[in-house]
């Protein structure tokens, strides 16, 4: 029999995705999971309704035999539901950015929210499998990391580690999304009217997932300057990232070793960088490298709703339950 997962937040862009990938997934059986009364659905075909339906509360998903339950919900909604659901003795993938970090502390500068009681922060993995794969196997409670993060310290943390980077000229990520990373819920910004024939920065030095990076590719604040951008389309992050070396390097080879039997980590040549379209629709995050003497820029390309955020989340709950980590996913 299928193990059977709930989705909070399945009417969402993100919560979306993981309906469409658990529905193809050779493990699961997806059910949808309600929690607020006064949203409304798409029409549907007649005879495809897709997963049941049931309330987004501990006792009916224990009720339901739901053995892992995904929160594609606001920080706040997050906050609220976890904690029930691993009393309950069901496991939680969290795709929110409420547990992400490691202090109460810092989650409040970052978060200008309430700080998050300490036990719940260490109970949580970060869900970040290229790094921290022997945590999340057989873990209770995931912590899906942010979309820009996952680019971000897959392209740095190898060169950090490998301590090839000038730190002191300081590291600069120019990062562009879709407006998909935004979420369902409209705004003014995200109008259609605001996005379309527009290009606009935004969070300039200040953007939620900065302490993502630092706290896992271990950059220092002083030392990241992180710019994200808003580009008219629908979904992808493309990340262009400046570097200085204090050594001659060979940064693709650097990739090579990190990522050699990594499934999800695709690299380019030398002087060869990813583009949006390569991306999209998969769970790959593609890294590229162009080196000028000391000088290097690094691409990095993923889907923000895939890699970035449904895709990763599938990808830990496998490592979760010990199935095949590209189960469900391409």
């Amino acid at each position: 029999m299928k193990t059977l997962v709930g989705i909070v937040g399945f009417r969402g862009y993100s919560g979306a995705e993981l309906i469409r990938l658990l529905s193809a997934h050779p493990q699961v059986s997806p059910v949808s999971m309600e929690h607020r009364a006064d949203a409304g659905d798409r029409p549907i075909p007649i005879g495809h309704g897709g997963p049941p339906r049931i309330a987004s509360t501990p006792a009916a998903a224990a009720e339901a035999g739901v053995a892992c339950v995904f929160l594609a919900t606001p920080h706040e909604v997050s906050i609220d539901l976890a904690p029930g659901f691993l009393a309950a003795g069901i496991r939680v993938i969290d795709l929110s950015g409420a547990f992400r970090l490691r202090t109460p502390e810092v989650y409040t500068r970052w978060y200008k929210e309430p700080a998050i009681p300490a036990n719940l922060l260490a109970e949580a993995v970060y869900g970040l499998p290229e790094f921290y794969r022997d945590q999340i196997q057989g873990a209770k409670f995931v912590s899906n990391p942010g979309c820009y993060p996952t680019a971000a310290n897959l392209a740095l943390r190898p060169l950090v580690r490998a301590g090839v980077l000038d730190l002191e000229a300081g590291i600069v990520c120019d990062a562009k999304s879709g407006v998909s990373g935004a979420g369902r819920k409209p705004s003014l910004k995200t109008h259609f009217c605001e996005v379309t024939e527009n290009f606009s920065a935004y969070s300039i030095l200040q953007h939620r997932h900065v302490p993502e990076v630092l706290q896992n590719s271990g950059l220092e604040e002083s030392q990241f300057s992180f710019t994200a951008q808003l580009i008219p389309v629908h979904r992808g992050i493309l990340e262009t990232i400046y570097v200085r070396l204090n050594q001659e390097a060979d940064l693709a080879a650097i990739y090579a070793d990190a990522y050699a039997n990594e499934p999800f980590v695709r690299r380019y040549a030398p002087g060869q960088v990813p583009d949006l379209q390569a991306v999209t629709h998969t769970n790959f995050c593609d890294l590229g490298v162009v080196q000028q003497g000391r000088r290097a820029v690094i691409v990095a390309a993923e889907d923000n709703l895939i890699k970035g955020a449904a895709g990763q989340a599938v990808q830990n709950l496998n490592l979760m339950f010990g199935w095949a980590e590209t189960d469900g996913l391409r």
